[in-house]
């Protein structure tokens, strides 16, 4: 069975842009999205306390060199003062 290209809908007035979620041969099992795309639901999902995140948080996630030390230096600044 061949499968098809899938792209998500963002309902009326959405973006035109979807996620190609065609799997590549070698990652059946992973997805490439622009983090401004799950950014903003994943963070109203932890606002929210939705239960569906702890099915997720042992998840590895890949991201860049240069935003996992934005990251670092934020956490660092964002410690309070003791």
């Amino acid at each position: 069975m061949r499968s098809g290209h899938l792209r998500v809908y963002h309902g009326p007035g959405g973006e035109a842009g979807g996620v190609d979620v065609a799997p590549a041969p070698a990652a059946r099992n992973t997805v490439t999205v622009r983090l401004m795309d799950v950014l903003p639901l994943l963070a109203d999902a932890v606002e929210s306390k939705r239960t569906w995140l702890r099915d997720f948080e042992d998840d590895e996630v890949i991201i860049s060199m240069d935003l996992y030390e934005v990251i670092l230096a934020y956490q660092h600044y964002r410690r309070p003062s003791a």
